[in-house]
């Protein structure tokens, strides 16, 4: 019997602030042509959402000011690359202790007020970036303690946002909506370090956390014009008493996700992708060795933008896919290409053929992103999802991590291009087996 998709008990009307903003006419005539191919932009009808993705687009470029900025801050302090690994593992782990707690705040209050406050952290944690910049304090203490705060607010933040998209579109804009979302978090990643470089040696450091803190406020203003969101058992009985959030709430989300195979394969498939097949460890040694020839520095860049460009020119054409109704196959398929396009990166003697293929890889992977959201956003009931984009938090943060460790090692025992080529062969095996096991997972539709 074909898997369908899990529905909540109870659904909250869409906000409906103009007639233009309801949901989609079933009754619409399809694209035809060129507009096939374009990135679906349906779900930016709805007011909403389309203030939620303004939020997006304009944290997406000055998030990557500060994460540009703090690593380059430790270095200059330090002049150590070491003291900057310590710095990103401590942001580590506020990230997933409060992805994990948030996920369940989530669930129990209001997601508008939750990515209120903690959008307002935020903000308050770049400010304190900047005057300790501005101040001249070189304190590496001071920015690891502001690094882990901030985390520690993003990992809170997150699963509400993305737990809200299923409360702001239509369940067949889902796919469209989480294109949208990842499409300009994956710009940002361009554009950010890009414009940071630029504006270094001209302004310093403290500008790049100063026009973070602004770009926040734009945050807070498109988010506070947002609906209300509370659970929706709270609608149904608005009598109800509301249990407080803790761990156990936390344990549970897990027991959830074990108990959903389509849930537990999701996150699955995407620590099959990144664990095996993020190369991006092994970037310095193949710039300084395999690709030297090209240039070093040059090599290393296109190898690091290479990813995220391709995935970039996937959202701008997701309607080629983003209206598939078979989500599970296609997040098979999606993390199959990625390990095959890896694969081709370690057997490319070329720089250009690696960055092709890691082109590649990146159009594949936000072909997965998307799926594998919807699946996320449309398999879990409303008092679950909180928690299961706690968990896509964790997951995604995590894996690359995982990623460099094993990838470095591997590098080093195996030499860089052997271990590449060797780790998305894995990813494609692993994921082609996965398949076959549970049919259910590739038979899953919305």
């Amino acid at each position: 019997m074909e898997t369908t998709r899990g529905t909540d008990d109870a659904r909250e009307p869409l906000p409906d602030d103009t007639p233009a903003d309801r949901a989609t006419d079933p009754d619409a005539p399809p694209k035809t042509g060129w507009r096939r191919w374009v990135m679906d932009t349906r779900p930016l009808r709805h007011r909403p959402f389309r203030r939620l993705w303004t939020s997006t687009t304009v944290t997406a470029v000055g998030s990557q000011l500060t994460a540009v900025a703090v690593p380059k801050q430790i270095y200059d302090i330090t002049g150590s690359s070491a003291w900057v690994g310590y710095a990103s593992f401590a942001g580590l782990l506020p990230l997933v202790v409060f992805a994990l707690w948030g996920g369940v705040v989530a669930d129990r209050m209001d997601r508008r007020t939750l990515m209120l406050v903690t959008n307002v952290g935020i903000a308050v944690t770049s400010l304190l970036f900047w005057a300790q910049s501005f101040a001249g304090l070189d304190s590496v203490p001071l920015l690891i303690v502001l690094l882990a705060a901030q985390q520690g607010f993003f990992g809170m933040n997150s699963p509400a946002r993305n737990a809200s998209i299923a409360r702001l579109v239509p369940a067949d804009e889902l796919p469209a909506a989480g294109a949208l979302q990842s499409t300009v978090a994956q710009t940002g990643m361009i554009v950010g370090p890009l414009l940071a470089g630029a504006l270094i040696p001209v302004l310093g450091l403290p500008i790049l956390y100063l026009a973070d803190a602004i770009a926040l406020c734009v945050t807070l203003w498109a988010v506070w014009r947002l609906p209300a969101m509370p659970p929706l058992k709270d609608l149904k009985d608005s009598g109800g008493g509301r249990s407080r959030a803790g761990w156990r709430d936390v344990v549970d989300g897990f027991r959830y996700i074990t108990a959903h195979r389509v849930l537990l394969l999701s996150f699955l498939a995407d620590i099959i992708a990144m664990v095996f097949g993020m190369p991006r460890a092994l970037f310095p040694q193949l710039a300084s060795h395999t690709y030297a020839p090209w240039g070093e520095g040059f090599a290393l860049g296109l190898l690091f933008a290479a990813i995220p460009l391709g995935a970039v020119a996937g959202g701008l054409l997701s309607g080629t896919f983003s209206r598939a109704r078979h989500h599970g196959l296609m997040v098979i398929v999606a993390v199959v290409a990625w390990g095959v396009a890896i694969s081709g990166v370690g057997l490319s003697s070329s720089l250009w053929w690696a960055a092709a293929f890691l082109a590649v890889a990146g159009v594949a992977d936000m072909v997965s992103m998307v799926f594998r959201g919807a699946i996320l956003q449309s398999a879990a009931t409303d008092d679950m999802r909180g928690r299961m984009q706690g968990v896509f938090t964790v997951v995604v943060a995590g894996g690359p991590r995982i990623a460099d460790l094993l990838h470095g090692t591997a590098g080093s025992l195996l030499g860089p291009r052997t271990a590449v080529a060797a780790g998305g062969l894995l990813v494609a095996v692993a994921m082609l087996g996965l398949a076959v096991a549970v049919p259910d997972f590739r038979r899953y539709t919305a």
